[in-house]
């Protein structure tokens, strides 16, 4: 196993995180910036006020888009354990 070998397997690992984390960052910041305009017209400082919809977007990400999430990492898993036998020969 080669050191671009490995460089090439992280970036791959790193494309996926960012691929699967992305849905739920872009929603959660979408909500927080919604909730900090709505706070800042209504001067409503509730700490709870921006956590309970970001938690409810979130859970709603994952029910919508989870089967694709696992689905992702289940294909770079099986992809990583098919180049098994490639890395430890060469």
């Amino acid at each position: 196993m080669t050191d671009s070998t490995v460089i090439n397997i992280a970036a791959q690992a790193l494309y996926l995180i960012g691929k699967i984390a992305g849905p739920i960052l872009v929603a959660t910041l979408a909500v927080g910036l919604f909730v900090s305009f709505f706070q800042a017209i209504t001067q409503i400082q509730e700490p709870t006020l921006t956590f309970v919809p970001k938690l409810v977007v979130v859970a709603l990400v994952f029910f919508l888009a989870g089967h694709w999430m696992i689905g992702e990492i289940v294909s770079f898993t099986d992809s990583l354990f098919a180049q098994i036998p490639q890395l430890l020969a060469g």
